[in-house]
């Protein structure tokens, strides 16, 4: 009976935070910050929201790498380090 209750309280508090983000697609906010933090608590205890959150941290990802955005790629471990760097250009 309350793990029933808990689902349904962060469906309806993810669900509201999801759709305050969809309509700041229209609307001045940020949507694109609310809309990941209204999937990320609906995916403590929904697959589907989980799997929606999984594609929209790729494209991210996939995003950041063709911009080189060095914040996102720093994150994964993708760029060098400075002190291997500077050693590199040390004659």
């Amino acid at each position: 009976m309350l793990r029933q209750f808990y689902r349904i309280l962060v469906l309806m508090v993810g669900l509201t935070v999801l759709l305050i983000g969809v309509a700041m697609l229209v609307l001045p906010g940020p949507a694109v910050v609310v809309i990941p933090v209204g999937l990320a608590i609906l995916a403590t205890e929904f697959a589907w929201a989980r799997h929606w959150l999984h594609i929209i941290r790729q494209t991210t990802e996939k995003g950041a790498e063709k911009l080189n955005l060095r914040f996102f790629l720093a994150r994964k471990g993708a760029m060098p380090s400075a002190k291997a760097e500077s050693s590199a250009s040390d004659p």
